[in-house]
């Protein structure tokens, strides 16, 4: 009997990926891994020269990222076939075999593994490996501790809409917001609209070569996929 393994890779520097990862990695015959057609993919191009020459390796290409809006019926349609599928041959293959799959930060963090582990409960027996989460590695690039005290950290998706990003982002003590992409203009005006703009960083590939931090009133208007936004919190200390 095999099973799937899914390895949390951390926020993009490979030595901040854990010692059990690292060592499943490069054990590993048959490696599984998200992209974009077309592309490498992030995961990938994280464990570059640590795959062994022998393992077969197998990428999951999504049939859609942004090209349709995510509230189109045919948006949830393409992706759930999208993950059966992958579901099922990963099943198929831990009849016999063991599979890593590789996923950026923690694997139950937003992570797409998670469409892939309820769908393989049942399937086949399926294990998980913790990894450091992106948003950690950005905050810790800040230089400045996200939360203090009695502050509750907020994580927002910069994809909600204006008035709920301005109306959480005013409540919050801390916050995160991820998904950035296109909507950073969006979540300009909504951090402006919650007086949260001018103590607002942006995180540009956090840990990773070409990382770069700014104040976010300082950026540019556009903003890679790998980027987060931080607002500090501000809470009791000694």
């Amino acid at each position: 009997m095999g099973k799937v393994i899914c390895v949390g890779l951390g926020p993009g520097d490979p030595e901040l990926m854990s010692v059990k990862a690292d060592r499943l990695i490069r054990s590993a015959r048959h490696i599984a891994y998200f992209r974009k057609a077309g592309r490498a993919g992030q995961a990938r191009q994280i464990v570059e020269g640590m795959i062994g020459a022998d393992a077969t390796e197998y990428p999951m290409e999504y049939p859609v990222t942004t090209e349709i809006h995510f509230a189109d019926p045919e948006y949830n349609r393409l992706l759930a076939a999208f993950y059966e599928d992958w579901a099922q041959r990963l099943a198929e293959l831990a009849q016999d075999e063991t599979v890593v799959v590789l996923c950026e930060g923690d694997p139950f963090f937003y992570g797409s593994f998670m469409h892939l582990h309820s769908r393989l409960q049942g399937r086949a027996e399926v294990d998980v490996v913790p990894g450091i989460t992106g948003m950690s590695g950005c905050w810790t690039a800040t230089g400045i501790p996200i939360t203090w005290g009695d502050d509750v950290l907020t994580v927002l998706m910069a994809t909600l809409p204006e008035e709920e990003l301005a109306d959480r982002a005013r409540d919050a003590d801390a916050l995160v917001v991820m998904k950035i992409g296109r909507n950073l203009p969006k979540l300009r005006r909504a951090l402006a609209k919650a007086g949260r703009l001018g103590a607002a960083w942006i995180v540009e590939r956090g840990t990773m070569e070409g990382q770069r931090v700014q104040r976010l009133s300082e950026a540019e208007e556009v903003a890679p996929y790998f980027s987060v936004v931080i607002v500090h919190g501000q809470g009791r200390r000694p």
